[in-house]
């Protein structure tokens, strides 16, 4: 089992003098002293090195060639280390693209592990977002209880309102004889007075094919159902269980319950550095400029004429164009 903390005992690397410490492993821990205290012998000379130590001892012959004989550190004892990372801090660029996995060179096998190995999620609700093949949906279809009832359908409209009436007409010229309006099934022959609230939400469905779950069930059948589905539901089809809950699968990279499509994960999604996976806010730098105004206008008590907006008061050739352009603007608005 894990341990907790990191355990040293009786180190005497450069100036230290015997020292025995306990640090709490997986926390961000400081250590702080006074010039030549011995806290980068400490922290680099001793657990760094001999952390990397065990590690190259624990690769293989072959290996441990090309990385060269680490010593070992002048310490009695050190328990509950790990493979260590090392950053110095003189190294360190001031490039605000530079992170700790860019120095250390594992950022692009992370990236590359959450692509495929990730499982993304719906940003919205937290449901897992996938994308299935049709014969992927007519298995899940086929693998329900025998004698259950299906009946697959394609929806057109999710939560919206308005009267939809081109809906209606569109479904009939292409042949469907049932839809599900809210909830009821309904035949397209019988809806010639419905009349729905424009001003409240709505859910349509096609109903595209109703079935059995036999072991005699002609898959063929079920997958010519589940494409016309598909096509006529954009990439989504529902199969609703007579008694049941309402099983709904996706061609498409999205989430289904919140109608939110997802880009597909591959390795620059989780690049800072492409404009792929950046944030849109920040662009990957981790900050944004901000105007901040306690900072432009440093003094409330000030007018505008006595330099209440600090940045154009700082002299120079460009204070009388702002002076000239604020007494332009009073003018032309009626303020003095």
């Amino acid at each position: 089992m894990p341990q907790d903390f990191i355990y040293v005992k009786g180190a005497r690397e450069h100036n230290l003098k015997n020292v025995e410490i306990t640090i709490p492993r997986d926390k961000l821990v400081v250590i702080t002293g006074v010039s030549g205290s011995g806290k980068s012998s400490l922290a680099f000379d001793t657990i760094y090195a001999e952390g990397q130590r065990r590690y190259v001892e624990s690769l293989s012959a072959y290996a441990r060639q090309f990385l060269g004989r680490m010593d070992k550190p002048d310490v009695d004892y050190i328990e509950g280390l790990s493979p260590a990372i090392s950053i110095d801090q003189k190294g360190v660029s001031h490039n605000p693209r530079s992170t700790v996995g860019t120095v250390t060179e594992i950022y692009d096998y992370l990236r590359l592990l959450f692509a495929r190995v990730g499982m993304p999620h719906c940003p919205k609700c937290g449901r897992p977002v996938e994308r299935q093949t049709i014969t992927q949906i007519v298995d899940a279809i086929m693998n329900l209880d025998e004698g259950s009832r299906i009946t697959l359908m394609a929806p057109k409209i999710r939560r919206k309102k308005g009267e939809h009436k081109d809906v209606f007409e569109n479904a009939r010229q292409s042949g469907f004889v049932r839809v599900r309006v809210n909830g009821e099934i309904l035949m397209l022959e019988d809806l010639g007075g419905l009349e729905l609230d424009r001003k409240k939400w709505h859910y349509i469905e096609l109903v595209v094919d109703r079935l059995i779950v036999r072991p005699d069930t002609e898959l063929s059948r079920v997958a010519e159902s589940v494409e016309t589905a598909l096509r006529e539901g954009e990439g989504v089809v529902e199969a609703h269980v007579e008694g049941g809950e309402t099983l709904v699968f996706s061609e498409q990279f999205a989430c289904t319950k919140c109608n939110t499509s997802l880009p597909e994960i591959e390795p620059r999604t989780f690049s800072f550095n492409s404009p792929h996976g950046a944030c849109s806010d920040c662009t990957g730098l981790g900050f944004k400029l901000a105007l901040d105004p306690n900072l432009i206008i440093s003094n409330k008590d000030l007018s505008l004429s006595q330099g209440a907006i600090a940045p154009w008061t700082r002299g120079g050739p460009s204070s009388g164009w702002y002076i000239s352009l604020m007494e332009s603007v009073a003018k032309a608005n009626g303020f003095s």
